[in-house]
């Protein structure tokens, strides 16, 4: 049987992508945190920091002319992984507050099917695709939901920011799949290898 060969995404030990793994391995106390209903200062400082990395690491990457196809990979990888994480830990969680089920359907289901949908657009065209802003605004509306959860907003105040996390993951999913039928309508790349898409 043969390999496919491994893709080159060029160069992977930049300042950007360091901040995008950063994100990655914080991701890991802040969930502890939000299950176990830890510390209110150290829940509120790495989350911002979190917040700090996801707004930095692409914008430090232009301004170092150090854009790589890894950190297409990184940085989108970095924010599924946050938000399935910290959005089951606040829906399970044993204390109160909780966000609700459907919620959590929502951000696993979107993010799970853009996942797949990367993998099959990665290797039918050979091509990483950047992130949408609707993406990213979801990522952030999605991190202002998790800081309402946190410092127990008033009802009102959650229900605005469950509700247009919701409606920006619905439209950027929308958009996905726009370039998702946009992809498989063009002819196969001659590239090969298994590359995961940046989409958000």
């Amino acid at each position: 049987m043969a390999i496919l060969p491994v893709p080159d995404l060029g160069r992977f030990w930049t300042a950007a992508n360091v901040l995008s793994l950063l994100r990655l391995v914080l991701v890991v106390p802040i969930t502890v945190l939000l299950w176990q209903n830890g510390p209110l200062d150290w829940l509120l400082g790495l989350v911002i920091l979190v917040i700090l990395t996801d707004w930095f690491d692409g914008r430090i990457a232009r301004w170092t002319h150090t854009v790589s196809d890894w950190g297409k990979v990184i940085d989108p990888v970095a924010d599924k992984f946050a938000a399935i994480a910290t959005v089951t830990a606040l829906t399970f969680r044993p204390a109160d507050p909780h966000l609700p089920l459907w919620f959590f359907g929502v951000v696993v289901g979107r993010d799970l099917a853009i996942l797949l949908g990367g993998v099959a657009i990665a290797r039918r065209s050979g091509e990483i695709v950047m992130s949408a802003w609707a993406g990213k605004a979801a990522s952030l509306w999605l991190a202002l939901t998790v800081l309402a959860v946190i410092l127990q907003a008033d009802p009102p105040v959650l229900k605005v920011c469950l509700w247009m996390a919701t409606g920006l993951f619905g439209f950027s999913f929308l958009l996905y799949v726009i370039r998702y039928l946009n992809a498989i309508r063009r002819p196969p790349s001659s590239k090969q290898g298994a590359e995961v898409a940046r989409t958000a």
